[in-house]
């Protein structure tokens, strides 16, 4: 346990400080109010006891020890050093004793063995080397639990560290995934989009294709309408000429087998036979007859220097 130095007989030592350099001048007052501090430090109401002894107006350094007692015990640490270090006049090995003791309480180990170390250069204490060395060992201990402390902080941090370069690595699997099955759906709507585009073009193809082929039906069925029509014409026209070559059939033919017309073919007269005609014409007209030929001309005369056989002279 930390040890403290401290005057043992408050009273005696305020009696001693106040009532002698001062005796003529010291009020009632004063000496109530001394005597409420020591009451009231005795009970350990050491904040009472370091306010009361503020109020005195006497300034020495007894007092400002005291009051760094009071302050002390009220946990009051920087307080305490204040009034320790203006306490300049007091043993100052026990006054660097209790700085040390103030810096301890605080944790600043450096400060503590420092101000110990100036209480044991002033002189050799047992308390104060005692304290010196719990000071050493509460700081090798921090500086052991500082070090245990930053390698757990370390292998935390590389935990942590592990920890998320795991969750970085397994989101990035994840995400490599997500982008392999991105890709093959991907993939999948491309051969998707490209059957449907297939089917699309085949589907086309298949609708020209039967447009084409309705149309050839509509060519080849007008084609076969128009056969038709020529076929009948044709047929009609076939009629026509059986009937033709019926009819002619029964039409008397001449003496070369041509067919015998109903009216006789005129035949080309020669100048005599002209002449014989028009002056039978005029004999006719004379005699006031009707023109009725009582001769029947050959019509067509043989060439000359050819005489016919059946033709006889009239």
């Amino acid at each position: 346990m930390l040890r403290m130095k401290r005057y043992k007989y408050l009273s005696v030592l305020l009696a001693t400080f106040y009532l002698l350099p001062s005796l003529l001048t010291a009020g009632i007052t004063d000496f109530k109010t001394i005597k409420e501090a020591k009451q009231a430090y005795e009970s350990k109401a050491y904040g009472k006891s370091a306010a009361l002894l503020n109020s005195l107006d006497k300034t020495a350094p007894q007092k400002e020890y005291d009051i760094g007692n009071a302050y002390y015990k009220s946990k009051k640490y920087d307080e305490a050093i204040k009034m320790y270090e203006k306490a300049k006049g007091v043993d100052d090995a026990m006054r660097y004793h209790n700085i040390g003791n103030s810096y301890f309480q605080k944790k600043k180990w450096d400060k503590a063995i420092e101000s110990y170390e100036k209480a044991l250069k002033i002189k050799e204490d047992k308390d104060t080397r005692f304290n010196l060395e719990l000071a050493k060992k509460m700081k090798k201990k921090e500086e052991e639990k500082k070090k245990q402390q930053q390698k757990k902080d370390q292998k935390k941090k590389k935990q942590n560290q592990k920890n998320k370069d795991n969750k970085k690595n397994k989101d990035q699997k994840k995400q490599d995934q997500k982008n392999k099955d991105q890709k093959q759906q991907n993939k999948k709507n491309g051969q998707k989009k490209d059957q449907q585009k297939k089917n699309k073009d085949q589907n086309k193809k298949d609708q020209n294709k039967q447009k084409q082929k309705e149309k050839n039906g509509e060519k080849k069925k007008r084609k076969n309408k128009d056969d038709q029509k020529k076929k009948e014409k044709n047929g009609q026209k076939q009629k026509r000429g059986d009937k033709k070559k019926q009819e002619a059939k029964k039409k008397p033919k001449d003496e070369k087998g041509n067919e015998a017309s109903a009216q006789p073919k005129k035949q080309k007269m020669s100048k005599e036979e002209k002449l014989k005609a028009q002056e039978m014409k005029r004999l006719l007209k004379k005699l006031g007859q009707k023109k009725t030929p009582t001769m029947i001309y050959q019509m067509n005369s043989p060439k000359k220097g050819q005489r016919r056989e059946d033709v006889n002279p009239w």
